[in-house]
């Protein structure tokens, strides 16, 4: 089975830079996960894991994180990019961009957010560097197009459904924050407590809450990322197939099991 895979929204099964060859569903102890496998120009294959399922019904908060990236690992997938979009914190960040992310500020509430939550198994994760930085090297090593790509943000992770609130977003600006979303944590987390390699492109959808001139609303969104998504696909795929074959960083072991 590939090694490679992508985590994005249901937008992706509109990819013209490879062709779809069949899907897999796969059983965890979590549920049930449907995956999609490609082939690109090359022949090479990997994985698209639609993070909100098929048709896009499944809200932030509800996604089966564990589920999700379990599946992968099963399948055999070493590594990952991940695709999210997000709404600006600062000015500079323009919608329309993409942001190569580097850290991130946890806010959400109520999500399973470890695989190792039993009573007697104690396991802490190193996410000193959150995102995989051979990862992040491969994708730095070519731009989008003329899209500007910031190489460095932080993300903060809200809870959601909901948008934030123009007090929650000065306070994220404030904290560090770069951009603001509502899906990247816990998968990152996870992947790296199975050690597994994740990166994620953020894509600048909006100026977030205050920032914005108008509403904040969902069609915003989505039109903005139907405006970038050709070159999105193109760029995600390249890069994903110029990581590594064999891994040099230290995310496999970034988890350490206490007695």
């Amino acid at each position: 089975m590939p090694r490679l895979a992508i985590i994005g929204g249901s937008g992706f099964y509109r990819m013209t830079c490879a062709a779809i060859k069949g899907k897999k569903t796969i059983s965890t102890k979590y549920g049930d996960v449907t995956v999609s496998i490609y082939e690109n120009e090359k022949g090479e294959d990997f994985v698209f894991l639609p993070r909100h399922g098929e048709c896009h019904i499944c809200a932030p908060h509800r996604i089966d994180y564990r589920a999700n990236i379990m599946a992968l690992k099963e399948l055999g997938v070493e590594r990952i990019i991940g695709v999210v979009s997000v709404g600006s914190l600062k000015e500079h960040i323009k919608p329309g961009s993409f942001v190569l992310l580097d850290q991130f500020i946890d806010f959400t509430k109520a999500r399973p957010s470890t695989f190792y939550d039993e009573e007697g198994f104690v396991v802490h994760t190193d996410v000193t560097e959150p995102y995989c930085p051979e990862i992040r090297d491969s994708i730095l090593s070519s731009m989008p197009g003329d899209i500007p790509l910031h190489e460095k943000g932080t993300y903060v992770c809200a809870e959601g459904p909901r948008f934030e609130t123009a007090a929650e977003i000065k306070m994220f600006a404030m904290l560090g924050g770069d951009v603001v979303g509502m899906t990247n944590v816990p998968e990152c987390v996870l992947a790296r407590e199975l050690g597994m390699c994740y990166a994620a492109i953020a894509v600048v959808t909006n100026y977030a809450a205050g920032i914005s001139k108008t509403p904040i609303s969902h069609e915003e969104v989505l039109d903005e990322m139907r405006k970038v998504e050709c070159v999105l696909h193109e760029y995600v795929v390249d890069r994903l197939f110029s990581i590594p074959v064999h891994s040099k960083c230290s995310c496999s072991m970034a988890a350490s099991r206490m007695c």
